[in-house]
């Protein structure tokens, strides 16, 4: 009894170190204890819609299955998310694939390029019967992960501190941009940053960065970013973004089939969740930044809109040079098109 006394307390210990809570870390409280980290501060609306699905799992599971959710920076950084589901740091991962474009390459064409679509239904066709999930699976499957569901959330538009009148302003700025959308903007002439979610506020505001995406609208509402840049450009960098849920592969495997159908029910729930309330929400963050001084760009020119189709064209090349899978995605889109 004492040997297991100790035992608690070391895994306790451990748990306080990374920084984050002891929740679940007595192993005789579920068959599987699982770590769930996200992108998102805790009150965040994504972060409870994290939570929903981390709550599914565990009561369809009947207990089987406990998820501990770990929120912005407590214990792993948004840019070492995907390191931390590789190596089972965390068990289950829901990553921002920009943030990790040198490490899966495949995965910022995933999460779409400019001129991709954003129409739900073709972007379900993509990934269910073109067969991304497919590429996709071998993808993340080539570097530690079970790749599940993904999800889709609304368009991505870049805030700034001061108007953007014409595409020619866009030169010289520093925005928080990573990824394709960074490689976007670099060819309009401004320099990419790449920044976690949770330093957006405080880089605007210091003026280490001159503009923002959030990724959506909703990201920018409830990281309070039109306190410090009220100017959003009208033309989005991309028109739907789709992400992953990620699970450790070791840990994937020591479920039984049935706990890993629960797994496979929850992040699809979890995709319908975040489809039909991102929109809603979309449409109420732009009316609460609007009632905060939220100021939109001028109506782009003929001319704005052709250098901003000309900066994302040449991307898709760019990315299917970076590795196979990376290739394969495109070359279904191109396809499809």
């Amino acid at each position: 009894m004492l040997t297991g006394i100790k035992k608690k307390l070391f895994a306790s210990a451990m748990a306080l170190a990374m920084g984050v809570s002891t929740f679940a870390v007595n192993a005789d409280a579920a068959e599987f204890n699982w770590r769930f980290s996200n992108l998102y501060g805790r009150g965040t609306a994504f972060g409870e819609v994290y939570e929903s699905l981390a709550k599914n799992i565990e009561e369809g599971s009947n207990g089987r299955i406990k998820v501990q959710v770990l929120f912005s920076g407590e214990g792993v950084g948004t840019s070492g998310l995907l390191g931390a589901v590789k190596s089972g740091l965390v068990t289950m991962g829901a990553p921002f694939q920009s943030m990790h474009a040198g490490e899966l390459p495949a995965g910022v064409v995933e999460i779409g390029l400019p001129g991709g679509t954003d129409d739900p239904a073709k972007l379900q066709d993509l990934f269910h019967n073109q067969g991304w999930d497919k590429i996709l699976t071998k993808a993340y499957g080539s570097q530690g992960m079970t790749w599940l569901e993904p999800y889709i959330q609304p368009a991505v538009y870049v805030l700034t501190k001061k108007p953007i009148n014409s595409i020619e302003d866009f030169k010289g700025l520093k925005i928080r941009a990573p990824g394709a959308y960074g490689k976007f903007l670099r060819n309009l002439g401004a320099s990419p940053v790449s920044l976690a979610w949770s330093e957006i506020y405080t880089s605007l505001a210091t003026g280490v960065i001159d503009g923002s995406i959030g990724s959506n609208m909703i990201d920018h509402r409830d990281g309070n970013h039109v306190e410090v840049a009220k100017y959003m450009y009208k033309l989005p960098l991309a028109g739907a973004q789709v992400l992953p849920i990620v699970v450790n592969r070791n840990a994937w495997k020591k479920l039984p089939d049935d706990l890993k159908a629960v797994v496979r029910r929850a992040t699809e729930k979890h995709a319908e969740d975040q489809l039909r309330l991102s929109r809603q929400w979309e449409a109420e963050a732009v009316k609460e930044m609007e009632a905060k001084g939220l100021k939109w760009s001028p109506e782009p020119s003929e001319a704005d809109r052709a250098a901003w189709a000309k900066a994302g064209a040449g991307l898709w090349d760019e990315y299917s040079a970076k590795d196979k899978f990376s290739k394969e995605l495109i070359d279904v889109l191109r396809a499809q098109k």
